[in-house]
């Protein structure tokens, strides 16, 4: 439906998309993401006719943008920006009226189809309460709703979304993109600028990652929100892994605390084990990991934070090599810390360990481990010191 080929452009002397190639299909969600400044809003911009690229072509059901007219864009594109200020005082019902403009002669009036659009759309939004109010005596989030409802009503088979959650709180965040998960099922082509990650990769296909104006990586949300791609688009450390509730990806910042030279061994799989290696890693503490199940939440995470990860087939027997790896890294540690449930082989390594401490609640810790309780974990990392004072 869409195709991005060879796209440049320049405001100035500053090239702001440097040969940016990629195709979104028809019932296709895409998400760009990125950086303030990588060039997602003059992506879209280039997509519904506001800016001509300097170099390529953008086609839209394989017709060239820039010979389309505003009304022949118009029927392809419908686009909600990030401005919800309009230039006169209108009731909600005429501007939603606005998104039919393409479909009838400018003094044509408002026929059956036109009026249902309108009715749908404020429906879809939840905005068919504020219909006879002024536009002017509505929140910022309310306006948002409107112009997403103004776009739905044009009834495009592209939609454009610059940020349409930013001014939205928690509960139109979800239903906002949730509609547009539903208009991408129906067949549908949607492509929204989205500035939360774990947001976008829970109801998008695909993920396109900006970077100073050319695609870093686009794919699905599992191949393209890594930890290393994030710190290169964005400068700064990211520990990914698994919301427990979708199941999508979940992105957390982590602070740029300086490495202060302690390496610190993790023991134990789930979601626990997950958070502390993301704790020690923020706290500035070198990681290694190991034996987890391949798939486990904490071996996404640690594959993208740890110095050194080792993991096993689930529910297999750990092999002699990857036991001996896990064993150096052990010895080679300053402390081992058993973030969660472990057995077999990963006990025994518990047990050659100096000195070592358990998480609060993990079932059959070792005797000889001190208990950290994981709520006030971060308030107790002087205790992973080489030489630790055990606790009275």
């Amino acid at each position: 439906m869409i195709e991005f080929d060879g796209v440049g452009v320049d405001f100035g002397d500053v090239t702001v998309l440097d040969d940016v190639d990629l195709p979104v299909g028809s019932g296709e969600f895409l998400a760009l993401v990125g950086p303030n400044g990588a060039g997602k809003t003059t992506l879209l911009g280039t997509c519904n006719g506001l800016l001509l690229p300097d170099r390529g072509v953008v086609r839209v059901d394989d017709r060239n943008v820039a010979d389309c007219s505003a009304r022949e864009i118009g029927r392809l594109v419908a686009t909600v920006s990030q401005e919800t200020s309009v230039a006169f005082e209108f009731d909600v019902a005429d501007i939603v009226a606005m998104g039919r403009t393409p479909h009838r002669s400018r003094f044509e009036p408002a026929d059956d189809a036109d009026r249902a659009a309108v009715e749908a759309a404020l429906e879809q939004t939840d905005t068919a309460r504020f219909a006879d109010r002024s536009i002017e005596e509505l929140s910022g989030g309310e306006r948002q709703r409107v112009i997403v409802a103004r776009a739905l009503a044009q009834e495009t088979p592209v939609l454009l979304l610059d940020e349409p959650t930013a001014s939205l709180d928690i509960n139109h965040q979800i239903r906002t993109l949730s509609l547009a998960r539903t208009l991408a099922n129906d067949g549908r082509t949607v492509v929204a600028a989205i500035h939360d990650l774990e947001l976008a990769a829970r109801f998008c296909d695909r993920i396109a990652l900006l970077s100073d104006g050319t695609i870093l990586a686009e794919g699905s949300p599992e191949t393209v929100l890594t930890s290393e791609r994030l710190e290169s688009a964005f400068g700064v450390r990211t520990a990914v892994s698994t919301n427990p509730i979708t199941g999508t990806h979940a992105v957390t910042p982590l602070s740029d605390e300086p490495p202060n030279g302690m390496c610190v061994h993790v023991l134990g799989s789930g979601e626990s084990a997950a958070r502390t290696i993301g704790r020690l890693v923020d706290a500035g503490i070198s990681v290694t990991v190991g034996v987890l199940p391949e798939g486990d939440v904490a071996a996404v995470t640690a594959r993208g934070l740890a110095r050194e990860v080792v993991t096993a087939p689930a529910f297999e027997p750990i092999s002699a090599d990857r036991l001996a790896t896990a064993e150096s890294l052990v010895t080679a540690a300053d402390a081992t810390i058993v973030a969660g449930p472990i057995d077999g082989s990963n006990e025994r390594l518990a047990r050659t360990s100096e000195p070592l401490f358990v998480l609060e609640g993990v079932s059959n810790p070792p005797a000889e481990a001190h208990v950290i309780a994981e709520h006030d974990f971060h308030q107790r990392i002087e205790l992973l010191s080489p030489d630790p004072t055990p606790p009275q």
